[in-house]
């Protein structure tokens, strides 16, 4: 006999068969988007072998070809595009809503009613306080300011009008009495000079403002990359801030600073008789080149890249009661409206000056420069 233990007994059979197939998980990836449609729509084996065939024989007839390089550059290069476009346009808005804009007194002072996209009248102000180590005869750095050009607009469905006030003008400013126009600014700020406007042109109703910074207005003009000018004659000034404007007859480049000043020149020794229509002539043409800067076809390469440097610097230039949508119609409205001329009101011819040296303006010469801006 054997002293080894006996062996275990062979396993049973099972009694009978499986109850069920073996228990396993199923995980299915997501379609492509190319396979979401078209005929491998519903087969994703089909959609599967149509990929491996294309890999394996990218020849097969009814096959696309694979696109050309040159049309993946240009698909990347149109989203850059777009995406630059976009970038500028959210500058502007956010510039615009972040911008600082004018006192309750002067948004009360406005006259209800007119838009920017059926027509409106706007003021435009520009005041004559410096920063110190600018100041030319006449400007003040300390103390009220008084308004150093007075422009009124009248934009709507892509047309503008233009009418120039001189600085010099003799009005009655209500609660004041007589005295020049400008004066209105140094009494009461942007709410009298409001007041003052519209009792001085009867008919005319200021819905916006926009006061104009001098200190900030060169920075667009840089970001645009400077203006281009053509004079008729020289301009000579005197100095001011410890520096001249001298510039011959001819075309001239003018960046931010060069522009500010030569807009400023009160007294030309190219021309000694000139008065204070030659110098809102002068800030006219400045705004008509910012303009011709920006439509013209030579430049927009340029503009393009610069875009948002412009976007955000333009709202800046000045503060005003308009934000985002409505600077926003304003801009386009002078991009399409045309340069067009700018109406100064005019002297009395046969009496140009008062005994105080104020500019006399009389009511037939306002009632027609009137008819003529708002286009009756």
């Amino acid at each position: 006999m054997s002293d080894l233990p006996p062996s275990p007994p062979p396993p049973s059979p099972p009694s009978g068969p499986p109850s069920g197939p073996p228990e396993y998980k199923v995980y299915r990836s997501r379609k492509r988007l190319s396979d979401r449609f078209g005929p491998a729509a519903m087969s994703p084996l089909e959609a599967l072998k149509r990929r491996r065939r294309r890999q394996r024989e990218p020849g097969l007839p009814g096959e696309k070809p694979p696109k050309p390089t040159w049309r993946r550059v240009a698909k990347w290069v149109g989203i850059v595009i777009v995406a630059w476009i976009l970038v500028a346009i959210a500058s502007f808005f956010i510039s615009a809503q972040t911008a600082p804009g004018v006192s309750d007194a002067t948004k009360n002072a406005l006259s209800g009613g007119g838009s920017v996209l059926t027509g409106s009248n706007i003021l435009v102000l520009g005041s004559d306080q410096r920063v110190k180590g600018t100041k030319e005869p006449g400007a003040s750095t300390s103390g009220p300011s008084r308004s150093d050009s007075i422009m009124l607009l009248h934009v709507g469905a892509g047309s503008v009008r233009k009418l120039s006030i001189l600085r010099d003008t003799q009005v009655e400013i209500p609660g004041h009495g007589l005295n020049r126009i400008n004066a209105a600014y140094a009494l009461g700020g942007p709410p009298l000079t409001i007041k003052t406007v519209e009792s001085f042109l009867p008919g005319v109703k200021v819905n916006h403002i926009i006061l104009v910074s001098f200190t900030d207005f060169p920075k667009l003009i840089d970001a645009l990359g400077g203006i281009d000018i053509t004079l008729k004659k020289c301009v000579s000034s005197n100095s001011f801030g410890g520096k001249r404007v001298r510039l011959t007859k001819g075309e001239h480049h003018l960046d931010g600073e060069q522009a500010l000043r030569f807009s400023r020149v009160r007294e030309n020794r190219c021309s000694p008789n000139e008065d204070d229509r030659a110098r809102a002539a002068r800030q006219q043409q400045v705004l008509a080149a910012m303009r011709s800067r920006l439509t013209s076809p030579l430049h927009w390469p340029s503009d393009f890249f610069r875009g948002p440097f412009i976007a955000w610097e333009a709202p800046r230039a000045f503060r005003s009661d308009m934000h985002g949508p409505g600077l926003a119609a304003l801009f386009f409205d002078l991009l399409t409206g045309g340069a067009g001329a700018t109406d100064v009101l005019q002297p009395d011819r046969a009496q140009p000056f008062n005994s105080d040296g104020s500019v006399n303006v009389t009511e037939a010469e306002r009632s027609d420069a009137v008819k003529k801006f708002l286009g009756k």
